[in-house]
């Protein structure tokens, strides 16, 4: 057994526990995904200084408790918050993609998110996944998906070449030849 075998089988990581971002505003986050997302503010964490380095920086950290025991987690730090930081990017660069239990749910939040001003496309579907898009307030790109019925026989056959995708892909980018499909 391989080194990387072993840990992987005696430290196995479990899930995430929470991800985390920036935001521009505790109470505007709160709202948007308390109030509207309706993902209950579980703990907030104060701060005076940054951990680890110490260096003065006060700062609220926000917990939202999501349905399987995880957290979606914010940072409303002002004194090393630019506003070039709350730009919406591109889903690429990073989005969290939250999940519903079937279409018809995926469906009413997309409707529930247009009518409350918040703008909402799709679904899209991509196979595995049917998926509606949107955006916080501080510029993250959001997404809320639901499984195909027979996502998990799909994502079986997917791990079946996974590999062998990325290597033809990392040829590809050698021969500079990505822009090119």
């Amino acid at each position: 057994m391989t080194i990387v075998q072993e840990l992987a089988r005696t430290a196995a990581l479990r899930g995430i526990h929470h991800s985390a971002y920036r935001c521009r505003d505790a109470e505007e986050t709160r709202a948007f995904y308390e109030d509207v997302l309706g993902l209950p503010l579980a703990a907030v964490v104060q701060e005076e200084k940054e951990p680890g380095s110490g260096l003065p920086n006060p700062f609220v950290h926000l917990f939202f408790a999501l349905g399987d025991g995880n957290y979606l987690a914010f940072f409303d730090a002002p004194g090393s918050a630019k506003e070039g930081d709350f730009k919406l990017v591109h889903g690429f660069d990073r989005h969290v993609a939250f999940e519903a239990a079937d279409e018809a749910i995926l469906m009413d939040w997309r409707d529930k998110l247009n009518a409350g001003g918040v703008p909402c496309f799709g679904p899209i579907d991509h196979g595995f996944v049917k998926s509606v898009y949107f955006s916080d307030p501080n510029g993250l790109p959001l997404e809320i998906t639901t499984r195909a019925a027979d996502h998990d026989s799909i994502m079986a056959e997917e791990a079946k070449t996974a590999r062998a995708v990325i290597d033809a892909w990392t040829a590809r980018k050698a021969a500079g030849s990505e822009q090119a499909a």
